[in-house]
């Protein structure tokens, strides 16, 4: 037991951009990018892409990467990191979306070193500063609130929280968050996550990690100086393409 395993679920499919993965970003498929991106995190075990094609295992394993074939019919990212984590005995999990070409190393290593050293927390995720006005509007970027403890009180997609008595009303920039793509557990709690019920507010936002605050299980905010862009549309992946080529990410 012990360590700390990193887990990329990447899904083929997707809406607005078909086989997301595989996308080129700098002439390297994108679920390369975040692969070789969490690697060089010092307090990771083991890191594996976890995925329902075998287009995506052929390109991690292409790079000297591990990759597994999870359920096809799991429901979501969660569920497919929590297939590997219950086939590996690292105790603390790290989930980092496979859409993330972006992510820094000192990312994951910020979760890991305080999961490993709280394991009291079951779920951390990271936050930072939000850097654009256009990102408060913007419902591809999901927004996070904190208690004074730094645990979250609520995420949306929405500019919140609002401020009522300004003139003109308006966001109170101050207290939001932009939420990153990145989770941390505990190995015991990953397992048990995927068993909670679907909640409301999760499918009303379309946010699977309102189903764990819905629950009543809390989750500790990290606060980080690195930001991150994930891909959810070809403009996202042209705005993600020119950072790489100018050397700004």
């Amino acid at each position: 037991m012990g360590g700390v395993l990193a887990v990329i679920p990447a899904r083929y499919a997707s809406t607005r951009l078909p086989a997301k993965p595989l996308a080129l970003i700098s002439g390297k498929p994108m679920i390369q990018h975040v692969y070789e991106r969490v690697r060089k995190a010092k307090r990771v075990t083991e890191v594996v892409v976890a995925t329902d094609d075998q287009r995506i295992v052929d390109v991690i394993r292409a790079c000297g990467g591990s990759a597994v074939m999870t359920d096809p019919e799991a429901r979501s990212g969660t569920d497919r990191v929590a297939e590997v984590a219950f086939a590996n005995a690292e105790t603390v999990v790290i989930n980092i979306q496979g859409d993330e070409p972006l992510v820094h190393p000192d990312m994951v290593d910020q979760l890991a070193s305080f999961l490993v050293q709280n394991q009291n927390v079951p779920m951390a995720s990271l936050m930072t500063r939000l850097r654009r006005n256009a990102d408060l509007g913007n419902p591809n970027v999901v927004k996070v609130v904190v208690d004074l403890e730094g645990y979250a009180l609520y995420f949306s997609r929405a500019p919140i929280p609002w401020q009522r008595a300004k003139a003109p009303a308006r966001p109170a920039t101050e207290y939001v968050f932009k939420h990153l793509g990145i989770y941390g557990y505990q190995r015991d709690f990953v397992l048990r996550f995927p068993k909670l019920a679907p909640t409301a507010l999760e499918q009303l936002e379309q946010l699977e990690q309102l189903r764990a605050l819905e629950h009543g299980h809390r989750i500790k905010m990290l606060l980080t100086p690195h930001d991150s862009t994930g891909v959810d549309t070809p403009e996202d992946l042209t705005h993600v393409a020119v950072l790489m080529a100018g050397g700004t990410a």
